[in-house]
């Protein structure tokens, strides 16, 4: 099964913190994808072994709500937070067209980490939208799951993926404060892919 992977890091981000080193605003260039973004200031790098933790234990709950083994082929291009709540992390990993649709899968993979919000937040109230947006003239699949728990504080989740040739590409963006998003958003929607 493969899923982006910060959905499933995010079912365990409400007991962790991470502490990473604290950075400027960051100019990256990825050649995988020939994209450029400027993460924004005051974002802190959340290094590999922390992110390893957080993935390790967002999977075993997506295999617990399934009773399945999730297979992790992603490969982490960058992962940032601001506070305890707001997370800027992009990945890629290998897809292999004999899966099937990828439109249908995606699809299929939304569901599922819906469902293991369900089953691992159950006082909680969910919504998500699928959609779709032009990032740098890109077209990328959007699911944004909106979850309101009882104390009545509210989580974003978006995740943007598209395929490269084999390859699927995803940015996830998690926040809770509204203008960390909008900052983020905005990082995003302006990056550049190929010198677009």
């Amino acid at each position: 099964m493969k899923l982006s992977i910060i959905f499933a890091s995010a079912i365990v981000l409400l007991s962790l913190g991470c502490k990473g080193q604290t950075q400027n605003e960051n100019k990256i260039n990825n050649k995988d994808f020939d994209w450029t973004i400027t993460i924004p200031k005051n974002f802190d790098n959340v290094t590999a072994e922390q992110w390893t933790k957080m993935q390790n234990k967002g999977i075993e709950a997506i295999e617990k709500t399934y009773d399945t083994i999730v297979e992790n082929n992603a490969k982490t291009i960058f992962v940032f937070k601001s506070d305890q709540f707001n997370y800027f992390e992009s990945n890629y990993q290998p897809y292999d067209t004999s899966d099937g649709d990828y439109l249908e899968i995606f699809k299929e993979v939304n569901g599922i980490l819906y469902g293991t919000f369900e089953a691992q937040m159950p006082n909680a109230k969910l919504d998500s939208i699928s959609s779709t947006e032009k990032i740098s003239g890109l077209t990328f699949q959007v699911f944004k799951v909106t979850i309101t728990f009882p104390n009545k504080m509210i989580m974003d989740f978006l995740m943007y993926s598209r395929l490269f040739g084999e390859k699927e590409f995803t940015v996830n963006i998690m926040t809770v404060d509204k203008e960390k998003q909008k900052l983020l958003l905005e990082a995003w929607r302006n990056s550049k892919f190929g010198g677009k």
